[in-house]
């Protein structure tokens, strides 16, 4: 599996956005995904941190880089692309050029998608929370009405948690 979502990973990276500069992981999730593609392109891996170290040199970005290199972002999950987007921004702060971001996997909700947009950076996943419930239909680990209720959770999830007990 490993081996599977790497690969897919640089094929979508270089049909997407062409050969970056530099790979950079979204810490924790991007970190081992995003060190396998920027080994299988050749290319550089940084990542980026929550937060700054609070000690030593107090980094949020962790590796070699130059400004002006292109870059493009691993990640492993979109939720409502809001960690995503900080590293995104820490990016662009340090100089750098983000041609994109990558992901495993999206719930596709629309915050995300208003946000990436208004950020201006694109966006690609292996597959989303749709092909999820599709799949588990036809694989029979969820029924028509598991469907619905998974639907309905995908159109207001904060909603719906909140209404169960």
């Amino acid at each position: 599996m490993r081996t599977y979502i790497r690969q897919e990973f640089c094929n979508a990276i270089l049909t997407h956005y062409g050969k970056p500069d530099i790979i950079a992981g979204v810490a924790t999730g991007g970190v081992p995904q995003g060190v396998l593609v920027a080994q299988e392109l050749g290319v550089p891996f940084i990542y980026i941190r929550s937060a700054a170290k609070e000690h030593g040199m107090g980094n949020l970005i962790e590796g070699l880089y130059e400004k002006g290199q292109k870059v493009v972002v691993v990640e492993d999950l979109i939720s409502t692309g809001g960690s995503s987007l900080k590293a995104v921004e820490s990016l662009r702060e340090a100089g750098l050029i983000v041609k994109g971001l990558t992901a495993i996997f999206t719930y596709g909700f629309s915050l995300a998608e208003r946000s990436f947009e208004k950020a201006e950076c694109p966006y690609i996943t292996l597959t989303d929370y749709t092909t999820l419930i599709e799949q588990g239909l036809i694989a029979n680990y969820i029924n028509e009405e598991d469907l619905a209720e998974l639907q309905k959770w995908k159109e207001n999830p904060e909603k719906w948690h909140n209404s169960k007990p």
